[in-house]
C-alpha cells in the first residue's frame, strides 16, 4: 500500500470560472428529468460549505453530490480539445462543473491530491462515470458514450476547508500522494479495463464506495 509521503513537484493552475446552478425539470419524450447539470458562470466570490457551492444543487444525492463528489472541475484545456472534435464551442460549466481550469492536466490528478484555491483546500477524491444526463447537457445522447471513449473525464473533489473562491483564483497543488492512480487511471479502470481495478486501493484517499465496489468487481 503507498504511503503519504508528499511529492515534491510543483504544480499550479488558474481557476478561470466558478459555475453553479439549481436543479430544474428537463422533459425528454413523455418523462420529466430532475437534473442540475446546467451550471452557469457566476462574476462574485462563492462561499464553498458543507458539500457544495453556494447556489448549487444536485438532483438526485445518490449519484452527485455529497462529500466525496461536492465540486466538479474540469479542464479549459479538455474543452478546446472537444470543440476540435466536435466544431462545438464550449464555455465555462457546459459540461457541469463548477471549476474550470487551466494549467493542470485533470487526468493526471491524483486521488488524494489537495488544492489550495482561494481561502479552500478541496482533495481530489475520484474520476467522474458519465450518465445519461450529460447527453441530455449536450443535447446528443451519444456524446456519453464519445465521452467515455475520450479518457478525459476531469476530477471530483472534497473540501477539506472551507472558505470561498473565484474566477482568477490561482490553484495550487499543496500535496501529492506517492502513488500514481490518477483520475485517468480510475476512469480506465471503471469503464474499459477491469485489471486495472485493484490498483485503486493503492489511494489512501479513494473512497469507501469505490474500496467496497472494487472488493466486489476486481
Amino acid at each position: 500500500m503507498s504511503t503519504q509521503t508528499p511529492s515534491t513537484e510543483t504544480l499550479t493552475g488558474e481557476l478561470l470560472a466558478v459555475s453553479v446552478g439549481g436543479v430544474r425539470d428537463v422533459h425528454v419524450g413523455s418523462r420529466v428529468i430532475e437534473t442540475g447539470i446546467w451550471k452557469s458562470p457566476v462574476t462574485w466570490r462563492v462561499p464553498v460549505q458543507g458539500v457544495n457551492l453556494a447556489g448549487d444543487d444536485q438532483a438526485d444525492r445518490t449519484v452527485h453530490g455529497g462529500p466525496d463528489k461536492a465540486v466538479y472541475a474540469y479542464a479549459s484545456e479538455d474543452s478546446a480539445w472537444w470543440a476540435t472534435q466536435t466544431g462545438r464551442e464550449f464555455g465555462p460549466g457546459a459540461f457541469g462543473e463548477n471549476l474550470t481550469t487551466r494549467g493542470l492536466d485533470l487526468s493526471g490528478a491524483r486521488i488524494g491530491d489537495r488544492w489550495r484555491v482561494g481561502t479552500t483546500l478541496l482533495e481530489v477524491r475520484q474520476t467522474r462515470i458519465p450518465c445519461f444526463k450529460l447527453g441530455l447537457r449536450m443535447r446528443d445522447p451519444l456524446f456519453v458514450r464519445a465521452f467515455a471513449q475520450a479518457g478525459r473525464p476531469g476530477a471530483y473533489l472534497g473540501i477539506l476547508e472551507e472558505g470561498d473562491l473565484g474566477a482568477g483564483d490561482a490553484i495550487e497543488v499543496v500535496f501529492r500522494p506517492d502513488h500514481n492512480v490518477t483520475s485517468a487511471l480510475m476512469f480506465q479502470a471503471l469503464l474499459h479495463d477491469a485489471s486495472l481495478r485493484p490498483k485503486l486501493l493503492h489511494a489512501p484517499a479513494l473512497p469507501q464506495f469505490w474500496r467496497d465496489w472494487v472488493a466486489e468487481h476486481a
